[in-house]
């Protein structure tokens, strides 16, 4: 494993370099890259060679040879981002040989990454303001989801305003986020995941808000309209808040939290059975402070399909406890852990 730090020209430039390449493979199917946000908050480089590099001062020190490949997503004289590629410094050592079918050309792009990249319209391949706050979802199962649903996955990468069915397009709905970025992610880490057997289409909506009109009822009987603007779920209402959230793909493994002492792996079995959806395979639970009112662990699913409809369907879960006053909000998100 190769861990690096880089330092960019603003915590705006590396914050979209991270919602874009967080998760994306350096080959396809391997090398998965994993960006999180570092401790220090400057790099002090005193030599350009293999191990550092300052892009400010190019004549810093001799240039060395470089036998690695890094992927590039900014541009550090600029605030905007630029489209991103895999760019190879130097010769190919032996530590890294470069096979001639991963040689790069702008026909292989699609082939090293297996990650979904940012939609054609988006800032990141342009450079510029991110084009919208709303985001068009289609490939939704028809009787499974609702408003409800889809705010318990697309919340995990911002906040939710409103969510609206399409009574016109079957199985497509509108989500209005709280910012241009939050969509940027949800795109990023949402689109082409599989749901209920179906798989979603997650794009930039032409649209600038949502408009609450042609309400209907959906299969389940809820309404094909929600309000999610002061729902108390929603987890980045404050810089503060934000800042705890982990950004992940999603994976087999989710993170619960904010349960009630009295939780045991018997209670998560018996709310997956009472919301008809499988069972996780593995479980662990992590130890609690002295002073602590409620339990956070993991739960492994067989797949990151299974993950994924667990989470749709229990995220926020009320979990009432005997003479209690208030219930419990079951919280889930998507683990940093690939297996327990």
């Amino acid at each position: 494993i190769l861990n690096m730090l880089c330092m960019f020209e603003s915590v705006f430039c590396a914050q979209k370099a991270k919602a874009a390449l967080n998760g994306a493979d350096i080959y396809a199917g391997c090398c998965t890259l994993k960006i999180e946000y570092a401790r220090p908050t400057r790099l002090n480089v005193i030599r350009n060679d293999n191990d550092s590099w300052d892009y400010t001062k190019p004549y810093l020190g001799r240039r060395g040879r470089c036998s690695y490949i890094i992927a590039v997503g900014v541009k550090l004289a600029s605030n905007n981002m630029k489209t991103w590629s895999f760019i190879s410094l130097g010769s190919h050592g032996p530590l890294l040989p470069l096979p001639s079918r991963y040689r790069m050309g702008s026909r292989d792009t699609p082939e090293l990454v297996a990650y979904p990249l940012p939609q054609a319209s988006s800032s990141y391949m342009h450079g510029g303001n991110p084009s919208g706050s709303v985001v068009m979802v289609s490939g939704l199962h028809q009787l499974k989801m609702n408003c409800s649903r889809v705010f318990n996955l697309f919340c995990l990468y911002g906040n939710i305003e409103k969510v609206k069915f399409m009574k016109t397009i079957p199985g497509t709905a509108l989500v209005e986020m709280g910012d241009e970025y939050a969509v940027e992610r949800a795109v990023t880490h949402l689109n082409n995941v599989k749901l209920f057997g179906k798989r979603l289409n997650v794009c930039v909506s032409k649209q600038h808000s949502v408009v609450p009109s042609q309400i209907f009822e959906l299969e389940d009987g809820t309404s094909s309209y929600k309000d999610f603007a002061m729902s108390k779920n929603n987890r980045f209402t404050s810089a503060g808040q934000a800042s705890k959230n982990i950004i992940q793909p999603p994976s087999c493994v989710l993170h619960y939290y904010n349960v009630p002492l009295c939780v045991t792996e018997e209670t998560f079995v018996k709310l997956c059975e009472d919301h008809e959806v499988l069972s996780f395979i593995k479980y662990k639970v992590f130890d609690p402070k002295p002073s602590a009112k409620t339990l956070s662990g993991l739960l492994e699913w067989e797949c990151k399909t299974d993950a994924v409809e667990a989470l749709t369907v229990l995220n926020h879960y009320q979990i009432r406890v005997p003479n209690g006053s208030n219930p419990y909000t079951l919280k889930l998100c998507f683990s940093t852990s690939s297996h327990l």
